[in-house]
């Protein structure tokens, strides 16, 4: 029996009972099912609310009341983004969330870095890039400096 959630517009969201009141909410934005599903089992088992969308369109939904500055939007508190995904990038995402000052910060991973893109992100503000295949652990560590995991 899987975690319990509802799909809509190409993004899975868990419903409000799912981890009784944690407040560490993680949106997850990947293209390949199976490493988004990894990733999202991994940060569950640690605790965290997951979000999950599978292309930059949905995540782009998912993140338009931060760039639209509406008051009542669900607050992550971290990001984990694939780079290359259809519709829009990760790095479209983290220019975007550069203009904003309560954007939460961002991951994010491709099976495409080069030093360049290493240090764009780096210079638009990434918390970390992961290049694919990485060390889930050393990208779990990363997220618990972020956020502690909910006890």
């Amino acid at each position: 029996m899987g975690i319990p959630t509802e799909k809509k517009n190409n993004i899975y969201r868990l419903s409000e009972n799912d981890y009784g009141g944690h407040t560490s909410s993680i949106l997850l934005a990947e293209d390949d099912e199976e490493m988004r599903g990894l990733l999202a089992l991994m940060l569950r088992k640690k605790g965290y609310r997951v979000f999950e969308c599978n292309d930059g369109v949905s995540l782009l939904d998912m993140l338009s009341p931060y760039f639209l500055q509406d008051e009542e939007h669900e607050n992550f508190d971290l990001i984990i983004s694939d780079i290359r995904m259809p519709g829009v990038t990760g790095m479209e995402i983290l220019t975007g969330a550069n203009e904003l000052d309560d954007f939460p910060p961002i991951i994010l991973i491709t099976a495409f870095g080069d030093k360049e893109i290493h240090m764009q992100a780096d210079r638009l503000g990434a918390v970390a890039l992961f290049d694919k295949p990485f060390d889930i652990d050393e990208m779990m560590k990363k997220v618990a400096e972020i956020l502690p995991a909910p006890a």
